[in-house]
């Protein structure tokens, strides 16, 4: 591959949406064309001006910024994109990749309909640095965002991915972490799983395990941070055979009827319900 010519630094940049990647945490991870876009936009759009003009300040760039967060309004959109029309505007969120579960895809999308061009300039990403870390299957997987706070939608957002064969990946709050490892326990008890945090700083950790050992340990150890829970896929029918499904179902029947332990270990293993149910109720009769 030819790599491309190096920017000519002292000339403004070219008119358009510059969607630029920030640190997740350590900040060596901004990369040298992320710093030279962010010196010669004309504009920075930003979650939190706060927050980017720390990353500004300790890169030595003054820089005039504009606040686009999920709450900004249609007038907001228009006038970053009246400004793309004639100048470099920068967009970024409070760390990571924008657009990834952080504000950006309304603007983005109505640049593109209004025919500016759009660059992107990647960088560091939560969700690829914890598949990366994590050590479960990565030919396939499912950024989903992150899971809802109550407990009934956030079981139906469970049960209509559990049939998705590929690793699937979630952002989570510190505060809510054990209460969604206790919810993934009840529907995939055997699915291998992994919690990473405090991603490229000092503290960095990713713990891999089942859902429920997950949780003991957090319930023990309160986590700080920013946290990617990311579960592993299906376990495929014909590696079922060495898992033993009297446990399960016994587990399972100390809180529920036959049909719905049979329906539970079913979908956390692929075995068949129908004769998961016959052997829970012989079970349960014995």
């Amino acid at each position: 591959m030819t790599p491309a010519p190096a920017a000519d630094q002292s000339q403004p940049l070219e008119k358009g949406l510059y969607i630029v990647a920030t640190p997740i945490g350590n900040l060596g991870d901004i990369t040298l064309r992320a710093i030279d876009v962010l010196r010669r936009s004309d504009v920075i759009a930003c979650e939190d001006t706060r927050v980017t003009g720390k990353l500004l300040k300790h890169l030595g760039i003054a820089a005039r910024l504009q606040r686009h967060d999920d709450h900004a309004s249609d007038a907001a959109r228009a006038r970053l994109i009246a400004l793309a029309q004639t100048q470099a505007v920068a967009l970024v969120s409070d760390a990571g990749t924008p657009l990834i579960s952080d504000p950006g895809y309304r603007l983005v999308s109505e640049a593109r309909e209004a025919g500016i061009a759009i660059t992107t300039i990647p960088g560091a990403c939560a969700a690829i640095a914890g598949l990366t870390l994590a050590g479960l299957p990565n030919d396939r997987f499912l950024f989903a965002g992150f899971l809802p706070v109550k407990d009934k939608a956030r079981a139906d957002t469970l049960t209509g991915l559990a049939g998705v064969e590929a690793t699937l990946i979630f952002y989570e709050t510190a505060p809510r972490l054990e209460r969604s490892l206790r919810a993934l326990a009840e529907i995939w008890p055997t699915r291998t799983m992994a919690v990473a945090r405090e991603l490229t700083k000092l503290h960095e950790e990713c713990r891999r395990g089942s859902a429920a050992e997950l949780a003991a340990h957090y319930a023990a150890h309160p986590p700080k941070g920013e946290i990617v829970l990311l579960v592993g896929p299906p376990v495929a029918a014909e590696a079922c055979e060495d898992l033993d499904s009297d446990a399960l179902l016994r587990a399972a029947l100390a809180e529920m009827s036959p049909a719905k332990a049979a329906g539970k270990v079913a979908k956390a293993t692929g075995l068949d319900r129908a004769a998961l149910y016959a052997r829970a109720v012989e079970l349960k009769a014995g």
